[in-house]
């Protein structure tokens, strides 16, 4: 049942959280009796300004552009009139046919959302199902297959299922964009629009997004063109309950400094620019004695799944992130966020601090900045509507500890986390090729296995053997201990045939542990050049390379490239 979107003008109209509206009630805005008294046991009874303004419109029918901070209750707001929508069916959906969709640009996010509509959709009898890649993929058919009434997709398993016609939008009554701008970001638009010209063109739109740029407003022109539009505050970083710090410290003293901010009491993210950072720092901090683990895309789903579990619970306190979980995380509790390397934009800023100070709770967030990032971070604070505190802090610092309640450490390593092998879906973009850790009959392999080639860590017994039929390719004649890895963890970078002098060490034994007040010559080298073929170098924005794109562990393009 679908019908046509009602619009009372002819262009957008809007409305500002500077209007103040009158405080209402969920049961005043419409919504379904047994909504109301779900989220009344969820001691939720007052709904949010992005709410109480977009609820109405949305309701009514309207197409709905709305935009507000992360952490205003964005989700609910596009969640409970998809859900108040659907309530009037009295029959189940078809197979395959959802009745409604939420796009959204990471796995974490779609759980997230899916975590939040569920007590609302279980009070009506409707059912919230997610599609996105790291899982299996039959699983997701078999739902679809049951009937769906809210699919919350990533656009590239979506696009999977469309093509194979496991999931088909023609029944489509109300579709949800979430975090719009970082699909643009992603590059997801063209799927975006491919998804959105596929359901009718006569259903009901609502797009959300804390910022938009450009590209959002294209979409916005091309597929909203009738909408109400609401905003709180243009999606700045405007919350009063959160605090901004730019923490200058010494080159030799950011490791230390680090270690003493992980030590403190609560919950804390920290957000590092790559997969191998994340790492790194994890590393550094568990050799310390702190219980730290990194989430991002070298991870399998499941793993990041249990790190998730493990954050939320609070036994592990510390998540060092990369920016992806900037947009899929919600945790009650987050009280510190960590730049521990400058974000690429100001809306990577924006999204990392929204961790903290949500619905109302306070928090701050700090930068760690050398002397040669203090422009940079300046920048970005300025254009993300930041007034931004600078402050001189030292390991062992009063300044340090008033801000962060940073403490020292208690020096007692950790066992190292595990890194189990990734599951085959996730980690295995072709069907050939290199293929990380697991044992391996040949090099590249293409479409077909093939018995000879780089045999990845297997001990090489041999070097050149004359015009006899070589197994393995060029075998050398001892074990190489450096190198490439694969998709193994590394311990110490690129390492080559030579030993490295200072930065991160790997697994070797410490001698010197927690240095106190004295600079270190190793360590973490902030934006020094790195020998290392990975590079830090600071991003101006977007992104630079395919690799870029993959480092946002959401990413779930193109079958061949999951």
């Amino acid at each position: 049942m679908t019908h046509a979107v009602s619009t009372s003008t002819s262009t957008p109209a809007t409305s500002d959280a500077t209007s103040d509206p009158a405080v209402v009630t969920f049961a005043e805005l419409g919504l379904p009796e047994p909504v109301v008294a779900a989220l009344a046991r969820n001691s939720i009874t007052v709904p949010s300004p992005i709410q109480a303004m977009a609820l109405p419109d949305a309701i009514a029918g309207k197409n709905v552009l709305g935009r507000a901070q992360t952490g205003s209750g964005k989700t609910l707001a596009f969640g409970l009139p998809i859900l108040a929508r659907l309530a009037r069916h009295t029959d189940r959906p078809a197979a395959k046919r959802p009745r409604s969709l939420v796009l959204v640009p990471t796995r974490e996010l779609a759980f997230q959302v899916v975590e939040s509509m569920t007590p609302y959709a279980g009070a009506l009898g409707l059912t919230v199902r997610a599609a996105v890649g790291g899982m299996p993929f039959n699983k997701q058919v078999e739902q679809l297959r049951r009937g769906v009434d809210v699919l919350v997709a990533t656009p590239g398993r979506l696009a999977d299922h469309l093509r194979q016609s496991t999931c088909i939008l023609d029944s489509i009554e109300i579709t949800a964009l979430d975090e719009a701008d970082q699909m643009a970001d992603m590059g997801f638009l063209p799927e975006v629009r491919a998804v959105l010209a596929d359901t009718p063109s006569d259903g009901q739109r609502l797009l959300f997004s804390a910022t938009l740029d450009r590209e959002v407003q294209s979409l916005v022109r091309q597929f909203l063109p009738d909408h109400v539009e609401h905003s709180t505050q243009d999606g700045k970083a405007s919350v009063r309950t959160m605090e901004h710090y730019m923490l200058m410290v010494d080159r030799g003293q950011k490791d230390i400094v680090l270690s003493e901010i992980g030590a403190r009491e609560g919950r804390t993210i920290m957000f590092a620019r790559t997969k191998l950072g994340c790492d790194g720092i994890t590393d550094r901090l568990r050799a310390l004695g702190i219980a730290a683990e990194s989430l991002h895309g070298g991870k399998a789903q499941n793993q990041r799944t249990r790190v998730l579990e493990r954050f939320k619970s609070g036994r592990t306190p510390v998540l060092v992130a990369t920016d992806v979980a900037a947009r899929g995380i919600h945790v009650d509790g987050i009280d510190l966020v960590v730049h521990v390397d400058p974000p690429a934009d100001h809306k990577d800023y924006l999204h990392r601090a929204g961790r903290t100070a949500r619905a109302g709770e306070k928090g701050t967030v700090v930068a760690i900045v050398l002397p040669n990032q203090r422009r940079q971070i300046q920048r970005l604070t300025g254009m993300a509507g930041v007034k931004s505190t600078s402050v001189n802090v030292s390991p062992g610092s009063d300044e340090l500890a008033r801000i962060t309640g940073a403490q020292k450490p208690s020096g007692e390593p950790l066992r190292a986390v595990s890194s189990a092998p990734r599951d085959r879906r996730d980690s295995r973009p072709r069907t050939g090729g290199y293929q990380g850790d697991r044992p391996r009959t040949g090099g590249y392999q293409g479409d077909r296995p093939r018995t000879g080639g780089y045999q990845g860590d297997r001990p090489r017994t041999g070097g050149y053997q004359g015009d006899r039929p070589r197994t393995g390719g060029y075998q050398g004649d001892r074990p190489r201990t450096g190198g490439y890895q694969g998709d193994r963890p590394r311990t110490g970078g690129y390492q080559g045939d030579r030993p490295r002098t200072g930065g991160y060490q790997g697994d070797r034994p410490r001698t010197g542990g927690y240095q106190g007040d004295r600079p270190r010559t190793g360590g973490y080298q902030g934006d020094r050049p790195r020998t290392s073929a990975v590079q830090d170098a600071p991003r101006s924005g977007g992104f630079r390379s395919r690799t870029d794109r993959r480092e946002y562990e959401g990413f779930d393009g193109p079958a061949r490239n999951r």
